[in-house]
């Protein structure tokens, strides 16, 4: 019971606290043509250095996501995983220049009831993105979650990262974003009436990308009923 609690409460945390659990993509943000390049499934709180083992109390519960890879000409291919120690490693081999879309979506979460906590009954849908280019052309991300939230990075035009944020493939404006780098330190913004946001990235690191917005539909889901549901995306950028 105690094991249970403990994960319901990880799984949980992004509701009702602003340090967040979330699963993230991490990967080089540029590659090479041709040549293998890794992918890293996490689940944790990296700007509090919290990364969960896969054989742990909580990254089992998030653990049935599937993850593909977008190519540039809009080709998509499933990537299998492999279980590691505190990650799932996955590798895929550009065969053409451009932007690579690394795409992951965990839809089977088990429904959770928080009444005690005045929150309320939900299930929880996660999505997650990242961005790999090969070779100097840049271009958008692929947006590809049709049923939840995703974060799309825009083609770079200037010194700032500028991302899109998408709701059912409509931008979602004056949504809270935070952006989260190690050794505790966040910002917050908000996205704009296109759903847009832009920032700096002062410092040569990793920095990961959470929003969230709560679907007000009931449901059900594995025979439990369910009064909403909370969507989490998340888009990592490492320099």
């Amino acid at each position: 019971m105690k094991k249970l609690i403990t994960t319901i409460l990880l799984v949980t945390l992004p509701v009702l606290s602003a340090s967040a659990h979330y699963l993230w993509i991490e990967t080089n943000g540029t590659g090479t043509l041709g040549q293998s390049h890794e992918i890293r499934v996490h689940f944790g709180e990296y700007t509090y250095g919290v990364v969960e083992e896969v054989e742990g109390e909580a990254f089992p519960a998030v653990s049935k996501f599937t993850l593909w890879v977008i190519a540039p000409d809009g080709s998509k291919n499933v990537l299998n995983t492999t279980p590691k120690k505190d990650h799932y490693l996955a590798h895929f081999t550009p065969s053409k220049n451009g932007v690579y879309t690394i795409m992951l979506n965990n839809d089977e979460i088990d429904v959770i009831d928080y009444t005690q906590y005045d929150f309320g009954i939900f299930k929880t849908h996660y999505h997650s993105t990242a961005k790999v280019q090969i070779g100097s052309a840049d271009a958008d991300t692929n947006a590809a979650n049709p049923n939840g939230i995703v974060v799309k990075q825009l083609t770079n035009n200037g010194n700032e990262v500028k991302l899109q944020v998408l709701y059912k493939d409509q931008p979602l404006a004056k949504n809270e974003l935070q952006v989260y780098v190690a050794d505790l330190w966040s910002k917050t913004l908000h996205t704009d009436d296109n759903g847009e946001v832009s920032f700096a990235l002062p410092w040569n690191t990793k920095y990961i990308v959470e929003t969230t917005t709560k679907e007000e539909v009931p449901g059900s889901y594995k025979g439990e009923d369910y009064q909403f549901i909370w969507h989490c995306a998340t888009y990592c950028i490492k320099q």
